[in-house]
């Protein structure tokens, strides 16, 4: 990089770094602005690390985040569904309570039910095994040509984004990520980054600032179909072993396993596992439908939320029965055999 280019990036970033760490704010725009350059490789390592760092410290505000996700937006490779409405189901991760794939499964029983997903996920980070691990053990094949694709969600009503496929401008992150190796605000961009830009979004996150945070960011940036899950034990999704927080666009609620008539479970039984390979086995047998029954109702009821989001005056009972048919009649199963050929 010449030399005057590095200073000229000096003097953009400092006076940045020196707002924020007197307590000022972005405005979205000046966030998008700073991710653009960030994403384009204009900063230094040790200046993006600084960055991260005070908003690890001091927090992000919607704006900001919404700025942010903007900025990386523009860099995605997106993927063009031609007016084909479709859910994801994402966590931020970082709940360290390492349970089986329970929204990569909650996936499956909805395209077993008939609703067309396109989930956006990778490797895992505090767990064993993220999405992107269990479904290469299970023999899915990570794609990024367009046709194929939708001819995934067409036929099967669902295909599977991984997303260091799709978002190239994060490389210029990922070596700072792992040097810091601590949650940071990129954590809480990968839902917002679908390359799919899904029309429906249920989203779990482990701590509850982090829900209200989505929950302002996505209403700012016109999101009108979400659902943002926190269970008060830590959970980034209904665990069914208490109570769970939910924030739509309308408001919060508080949801206790008997709202989807289902009962309450121990943590220790939604275990992911300590392998990959165990994971996968886990997931395969969850939707052979030979789980157990917490596996079988956590996954029901996280299936039961995304179908509320289709049909938002449909009680949550009826929503888990409809998932509980696509799981017993093999539906879900199908929609794994399809597209792994196992």
């Amino acid at each position: 990089m010449p030399a005057d280019h590095s200073r000229s990036i000096q003097v953009v970033l400092k006076p940045t770094l020196q707002r924020l760490l007197h307590g000022n704010r972005l405005t979205r725009a000046e966030a998008r602005d700073l991710m653009l350059r960030l994403a384009e490789g204009s900063f230094p390592a040790e200046q993006i690390a600084a960055l991260t760092t005070i908003y690890h410290l001091r927090g992000i505000t919607a704006p900001e985040l919404a700025g942010f996700s903007d900025a990386f937006r523009e860099k995605l490779t997106p993927l063009v569904l031609d007016g084909r409405e479709t859910i994801d189901v994402v966590g931020t991760g970082g709940d360290g309570l390492n349970s089986f794939n329970i929204s990569t499964c909650t996936c499956f029983v909805l395209a077993g039910a008939g609703y067309p997903v396109t989930k956006h996920g990778s490797y895992g980070v505090s767990s064993i095994s993220g999405s992107s691990n269990v479904l290469i053990e299970l023999g899915y094949r990570f794609i990024t040509e367009r046709d194929e694709l939708l001819r995934q969600l067409d036929q099967y009503n669902l295909t599977f984004l991984h997303a260091p496929l799709w978002h190239p401008a994060m490389k210029t992150v990922v070596p700072v990520r792992r040097a810091l190796g601590m949650k940071t605000f990129f954590n809480l961009l990968g839902p917002l980054l679908n390359p799919a830009d899904p029309t429906y979004a249920l989203l779990g996150t482990s701590h509850p600032n982090d829900a209200a945070l989505y929950q302002r960011t996505l209403q700012t940036k016109g999101h009108r179909h979400f659902a943002i899950v926190h269970a008060l034990d830590g959970y980034d999704e209904i665990s069914l072993t208490g109570s769970a927080k939910v924030w739509r666009p309308e408001g919060e609620e508080l949801l206790r396993p008997e709202d989807f008539g289902l009962y309450r479970h121990k943590p220790v039984a939604l275990h992911g596992g300590n392998t990959v390979a165990e994971a996968a086995e886990i997931f395969r047998n969850i939707l052979r439908g030979e789980g157990t029954t917490a596996q079988r109702e956590v996954v029901l009821a996280n299936a039961a939320l995304g179908i509320q989001l289709f049909h938002p005056a449909r009680a949550l009972p009826d929503c888990v029965a409809e998932a509980a048919e696509a799981l017993d009649s093999g539906a879900a199963f199908d929609v794994l055999r399809g597209l792994t050929d196992r």
